[in-house]
């Protein structure tokens, strides 16, 4: 019984060994060519920046492919989202708002919902080529990231036009002010990945 249950306590030590080795493997090294495509890539939007620091991650998976570049950027822009509902739905919470501040951050909270649909269908319209034609497809995307992005500015318009706690209106300012940007960077390589696509031979 004790030498069944050494081997196996052994057989578990090696399976974690195997697994925090596999975990601590660094991911391959992206080729020069794929970050300068990100970065050259990134200058059409309006934060290139930021764009490329948010993209040069996953260079390696991106290649020089504008439509994984678009797929991918959609991918964190929706991320962005709705970790900011998350958080803005909580702040919503707090204690001893005046009636207009909890209602602008009710409104908030329903319109960022609203966006967080629209990047996901967007993401879906992108990953599925055989649902429609392409051109089709492309103006339902950037009809719903751009109806995103116009849901998040209605949010930041809700709180300008009231007087609010500093600290609470500073934190939704600079959540809203990211995910405003990354659904910014998304909507410009969309756009870039539709206008090369259809001006193609």
């Amino acid at each position: 019984m004790g030498g069944r249950s050494y081997f196996f306590n052994a057989v578990v030590a090696l399976f974690i060994i195997l697994q925090l080795g596999s975990a601590a493997r660094p991911a391959p090294r992206p080729r020069k060519s794929d970050m300068q495509f990100i970065k050259t890539s990134c200058r059409t939007t309006s934060y290139p920046q930021l764009c490329t620091i948010s993209l040069s991650d996953y260079a390696s998976k991106i290649h020089s492919s504008p439509k994984i570049l678009a797929e991918t950027a959609l991918s964190i822009a929706f991320e962005t989202a709705r970790s900011t509902y998350t958080a803005i739905t909580k702040l919503s919470k707090t204690r001893n708002l005046k009636p207009r501040e909890a209602a602008a951050m009710s409104d908030c909270v329903e319109v960022l919902g609203d966006s967080v649909d629209e990047l996901q269908m967007s993401i879906k319209e992108m990953k599925n080529p055989e649902s429609r034609s392409f051109g089709l497809r492309m103006s339902n995307i950037q009809t719903w990231v751009s109806a995103a992005l116009t849901y998040e500015d209605s949010c930041m318009d809700g709180f300008d036009e009231i007087a609010m706690n500093g600290k609470v209106k500073d934190k939704v300012r600079g959540y809203i002010l990211r995910v405003e940007q990354m659904t910014s960077i998304a909507l410009a390589l969309v756009n870039n990945y539709a206008a090369g696509e259809t001006g193609s031979p």
